[in-house]
């Protein structure tokens, strides 16, 4: 019984894992990409969607609101969001832009942070680059084509490994961030035919909840508890694989998956 407890266990586990992939192939990589006003992040997003969908222009302040749009790179799906450029501000209506900037920043799946490496780093810079996890962060030294002033050795970017410099205008170096990111969400590890993939959270919970049963199922065992007792265990095992299955479904999991659901008329 042993045995077969830690052979569903390892099963569920590696269902459990899937659901990070699974939510990907579903909702896209959630990509934020941050920086100063003028930095050139409308700039990298319409190099990146080919097509004129953020506003450029010389004066700062420009994006106001998040501009989110869907791309595929390489067989990998981004949400990409082009957020307010963040900076000291005294207007009401780009203050909120620039806190939902900073909001956004630590939701993201990656970062794509941009920087004007023509320029000096400013405290504002420094403000965003320590407020990133340097582990899901893409650091972009923009304006590659003008002289720079700043590179991956610099001080407060030496501590980034995922660092490209590109022309944004110029659409330079733009292929360099696409196998970057690549790199960073091989997808192609995943075989989308064959394997299960989670993509629902509440499915997700429900094997979590199987697991922890599972290992109280092991636990009574390990303890000499009489068979009843481990059957108690494994019976509420069935009952929370049964909630995703459909075999078990209470009025509480009814209303929950069509509480999701547009019936319309």
């Amino acid at each position: 019984m042993k045995k077969r407890i830690d052979e569903a266990t390892q099963k569920l586990r590696t269902l459990e894992k899937s659901f990070d992939s699974g939510k990907i192939i579903k909702e896209g990589i959630k990509t934020a990409i941050i920086g100063k006003p003028n930095s050139g992040k409308s700039s990298l997003l319409n190099a990146i969607l080919k097509e004129e969908r953020a506003i450029v222009t010389e004066f700062e302040g420009t994006t106001r609101d998040t501009i989110e749009e869907f791309v595929n790179i390489n067989g990998i799906p981004l949400k990409l969001i082009d957020t307010a450029g963040i900076r000291e501000t005294e207007n009401e209506v780009e203050k909120i832009g620039i806190e939902k900037s900073r909001k956004i920043a630590k939701e993201a799946d990656l970062t794509i942070v941009i920087i004007d490496g023509s320029k000096d780093l400013t405290d504002i810079d420094n403000e965003i680059l320590e407020n990133v996890n340097p582990n899901k962060t893409i650091i972009i030294l923009n304006k590659k084509d003008l002289e720079q002033k700043i590179n991956k050795d610099t001080e407060k970017i030496n501590k980034f490994k995922n660092v490209i410099q590109i022309s944004a205008l110029k659409k330079e170096g733009i292929e360099e961030l696409y196998e970057k990111i690549t790199e960073l969400f091989n997808l192609n590890q995943i075989n989308v035919d064959n394997d299960i993939i989670i993509t629902n959270e509440r499915h997700k919970n429900q094997i979590q909840k199987a697991i922890k049963n599972l290992n109280e199922a092991k636990k009574s065992l390990n303890n000499n508890m009489p068979i009843d007792i481990v059957a108690i265990s494994l019976r509420d095992v069935l009952t929370d694989l049964g909630e995703i299955t459909g075999e078990e479904a209470s009025e509480e999991i009814i209303n929950e998956i069509f509480s999701r659901f547009c019936l319309g008329k």
